[in-house]
């Protein structure tokens, strides 16, 4: 399969690194310290901190539940690796790009440093938009940073409210996973290729789902 693109709007979390164990570790610990029922972190994958503190706290201790978080989420970085394929294809679309986050600001760059992921100029993360991920928002606010129509970019996403943030901005999606609602679907970045030529992005997957 080729297509092309004019940026690819990358997911961070489970599409560019694993900090799978880092970010269950981080939320058991911020439930136990906060006396929240550690099942009501279930189905959150995907979620702004923001949206899952909210959830789970009254309104007068969201913002120092949010602190805390933030603050164990930024010190325990045990684990967090960056996920194959994904060096070859940040740099091979070069600065086309974006990463599109339901991460703090905070916390995205303490996962990157500690993932050896290079940094990446237009970066949308949780602290950006008041509406995150299943909403359209940050992927649009992404493609306006880069100066690109979204409906000619590519999202890059392994989660269903990811995938469906993308889709509802119009953008081409690329499912990291199995069993994903996406145009295209593989089990990692290295079973896909990145080029660019003449200011466009060519995708070129080996295995895909439509």
């Amino acid at each position: 399969m080729r297509l092309e693109f004019d940026a690819v709007l990358f997911d961070l979390d489970g599409t560019l690194i694993d900090s799978t164990a880092a970010v269950r570790r981080a939320w058991l610990r911020w439930a136990e310290e906060e006396g929240v029922d550690p099942a009501g972190l279930d189905g959150t994958k995907g979620k702004p901190a923001k949206d899952i503190v909210a959830a789970l706290l009254p309104p007068e201790r969201h913002e120092s539940g949010l602190a805390r978080y933030s603050h164990i989420a930024t010190h325990d970085l045990e684990g967090v690796v960056v996920l194959p394929g994904a060096l070859e294809a940040t740099t091979a679309v070069g600065d086309h790009k974006a990463i599109v986050t339901s991460c703090t600001r905070d916390v995205t760059a303490a996962r990157t440093t500690a993932a050896g992921l290079p940094v990446t100029e237009v970066l949308v993360t949780a602290d950006d938009v008041e509406r995150g991920k299943p909403e359209p928002v940050p992927y649009l606010k992404a493609a306006e940073q880069l100066r690109v129509d979204p409906r000619r970019c590519l999202a890059v996403e392994d989660t269903a409210s990811g995938l469906a943030s993308g889709r509802a901005a119009g953008c081409t999606t690329l499912g990291i996973g199995t069993d994903l609602d996406a145009d295209i679907v593989v089990p990692d970045l290295s079973h896909v290729r990145f080029e660019v030529s003449g200011g466009r992005v060519t995708l070129l997957a080996r295995t895909e789902q439509v």
